[in-house]
């Protein structure tokens, strides 16, 4: 029997509803571009192209045409294409938050908090004493402003829903992994139906925070090794995980995953990563998998 021969895909999605791709864009580039292939449409947001493994080049040559324009250009592989695990970061990925620099509103504290978690999410300070200093300054705040937070200032990803229910929908495995705090995943996990969770959590005494973190503690390799001891424990390959995440402890996550997505990552992280999302949505993690538009749930 013959072989099939292997396909990879440029994928090029945009923000839903910004009709960044519309025909006359495809015909122009198409145009500039005589070796590209016909395009077919994914949805309204995500375009595909199928190329030979060997076309070299083209995907540069599309982003020289398009540079200007609020696009994301991804080369991804037919083999194993559709996953069949998610391991998603929760804060800045599943939620649009930083669930500790919410909370430091609650004391005044909001510039030094979040000063310390954007160097920590860009690889500038370790994981774990960072969480920690930032922590211990929320000692005595009432564990009542948590649920006051999930009330009223927690909102999910534009996208999130949709991922999630699409993938269940495919039966695929969703894990939810944070160095953010059991309170605010757990309710997540079960708002969007993830099959499980695992995070750091707060020590609480008598109703209010007090500063410190339950160990032992969910650190920079952690998100990792979970990955690993989840796909073992299921009878998958790292090859089979779809990971996503935005800071610098969730590289080691993406770099181990057969399809590993920094999404509107700090900088540092998306040149890092092999997959990047900088204008879409979630959905466009569907979209990297050859899902179509028709397909979501």
């Amino acid at each position: 029997m013959t072989k099939a021969a292997e396909t990879d895909f440029l994928v090029v999605t945009a923000q839903p509803g910004s009709d960044t791709l519309n025909d006359n864009m495809l015909a122009r580039l198409a145009e500039a571009i005589p070796t590209l292939p016909t395009a077919d449409r994914l949805g309204d947001a995500a375009v595909q192209y199928a190329i030979a493994p060997d076309m070299l080049g083209i995907a540069d040559a599309m982003t020289d045409r398009l540079g200007d324009e609020a696009i994301d250009i991804n080369r991804v592989s037919d083999a194993a294409r559709q996953k069949k695990m998610l391991i998603a970061d929760l804060e800045s990925t599943i939620i649009e938050q930083e669930c500790l620099d919410e909370l430091a509103k609650t004391i005044g504290k909001e510039d030094v908090i979040a000063d310390i978690t954007a160097r920590a999410m860009r690889g500038e300070l370790d994981f774990e004493p960072a969480l920690k200093e930032r922590v211990a300054m929320l000692k005595n705040v009432p564990e009542s402003a948590l649920q006051e937070l999930y009330d009223n200032g927690i909102s999910l990803m534009p996208g999130a829903a949709t991922l999630l229910a699409t993938l269940r929908k495919h039966n695929v495995f969703c894990g939810l992994v944070s160095g953010g705090f059991a309170f605010f995943a757990s309710r997540i996990a079960d708002k969007l139906n993830f099959n499980r969770f695992q995070c750091n959590d707060l020590n609480v005494e008598n109703g209010v925070l007090d500063g410190t973190v339950v160990e032992p503690m969910l650190g920079r390799a952690a998100k990792a090794d979970i990955l690993a001891a989840w796909a073992a424990e299921l009878g998958f390959g790292q090859d089979d995980v779809l990971a996503v995440g935005d800071g610098s402890n969730d590289l080691a996550m993406l770099g181990i995953a057969g399809m590993g997505v920094a999404f509107r990552a700090k900088p540092a992280v998306a040149e890092s990563a092999r997959y990047r999302i900088t204008h879409g949505d979630l959905t466009a993690l569907l979209y990297l998998q050859g899902y179509k538009q028709n397909e979501f749930a």
